[in-house]
Order: structure tokens, then sequence, then C-alpha cells
């Protein structure tokens, strides 16, 4: 781990050694933007909400410094991104199961799937590298937690970026499929954003289609044109 970190360094040097969320000079992320990024995790929904979207839990608005550091990671690869993203997505999980009414001794992490080509363009998978540091987040803070990207996507599916909610929702349906075994015990939906919610219900159904007790899902960021819920 300890290598690991110096090349991850070594590459925010190269890319140009700025904090990406107030661009002074350092490496990926300041301190000062770290602490901002993990905020108090809040339920939240889109508007309009999706047949089958399940509780989400997010812990920060998609813009400032969460939004840049999302797309700094995902589309630039500043990799050692994935940390403090973790840690983020292991808070919002953690609010997630502490709103759920049965006791959950232990927490399956299911990556929402990425798609082939995405994951070759980019050279990397951002979600399940934040979702391996979100493990052990959630490890140190004494959560018996694992992850599974169990969950395919079975079509070829449009890009999602161009299309408004009721397009994806249209787009997505029956597209994913679990494709390997789903670890007994609860299981958790994790993303880096929420935007419409049609990839996170269709997660969601294609993991209670097999009979995968999903609590719900957690994510970094939730896009501000979401609904806000009571704290329940």
């Amino acid at each position: 781990m300890g290598a690991r970190r110096y090349v991850e360094a070594g590459v925010d040097l190269l890319l140009g050694g700025v904090c990406v969320g107030c661009g002074r000079p350092g490496l990926a992320l300041c301190q000062h933007c770290t602490a901002a990024l993990v905020k108090v995790p809040f339920p939240t929904a889109p508007e309009p909400t999706p047949p089958g979207f399940p509780v989400t839990y997010a812990v920060n608005d998609y813009d400032g410094v969460a939004k840049a550091a999302i797309l700094a990671h995902k589309e630039e690869g500043r990799l050692a991104l994935a940390r403090p993203l973790g840690t983020a997505l292991a808070s919002a999980v953690i609010g997630l199961v502490s709103v759920t009414p049965q006791p959950v001794p232990a927490v399956t992490l299911v990556p929402a799937p990425s798609s082939r080509s995405a994951v070759r363009s980019r050279g990397h998978d951002p979600l399940l590298r934040i979702t391996r540091v979100a493990v052990r987040r959630l490890r140190d803070a004494e959560v018996a937690a694992t992850y599974a990207p169990v969950v395919t996507a079975v079509r070829q599916v449009a890009d999602q970026s161009g299309l408004g909610s009721s397009a994806r929702a249209c787009n997505l349906a029956g597209a994913f499929r679990v494709t390997r075994r789903v670890p007994a015990g609860g299981v958790v939906v994790v993303d880096d954003v929420v935007t419409t919610g049609a990839t996170a219900a269709e997660t969601t159904r294609a993991l209670r289609a097999v009979g995968a007790d999903v609590l719900g899902v957690a994510v970094v960021a939730a896009t501000v044109r979401r609904q806000k819920m009571t704290p329940l």
C-alpha cells in the first residue's frame, strides 16, 4: 500500500500537482477540501422519482469539491482521490445502515455496473476503486464489510449523459443482471453519483430478482435537483 501511494502521488504531480477542489498547489485534494468532502449523511431522492427507487443516502450535493473530485478521479485518472472519495462513500453507507430497522451484522457493497467500454476508455474502474477503499474504512469503523461486483449489463445501453429521467429509465429497463452469487446478508448498492435514479433502481431490481436483501443505496453525491426527505 505504501508503494502504491507513492506511485499515485507521482502521477498527481505529473498531472498538475494542484488540489482539484481549490486549485492550491499540492496533491489531489488538500486537507481543507478533504474535510469538506465528508459531511453528515442525508436521505435523498431524485425528482421525479423512478419506480422502484430504493432508500438512498448521500454525503454531498454534486457540486463544488465533490463534483470536482469525482470528475478528476473518473475522467482524469487522479487515482489518489479514491481515498477521500471512498471515505465519503463509507460515511454514506453508515448513514444508510444506521436507519435500517433490523440489525445488520455484515454488509456487502455492490457497485452499480460500469460498461466495459467506459472502463477501457478510462483505463480503470473508478467506482470499483472507491468501493474497495470504502470497505477498508468501514472495517476500520468495526463494520463487517466486503464488496461484490456481481451485477453486469447484459445488453448494450445508450450513453446516459444526454438523456433525461424518463429516457434513462427506458434505456436501462431490464439491462442489468446478477451474474455471480450474492453473499448472504445485507446488500448496499453503491455509486459515485445519483442523478435520475435510473441506475440505482435497475441495479436494485436485478439484485432483488435473485433474492438479495438490498438495504438501499449509498452514494458520494446527489445531483442538486434531488428532493431532500426528512431523516427517519
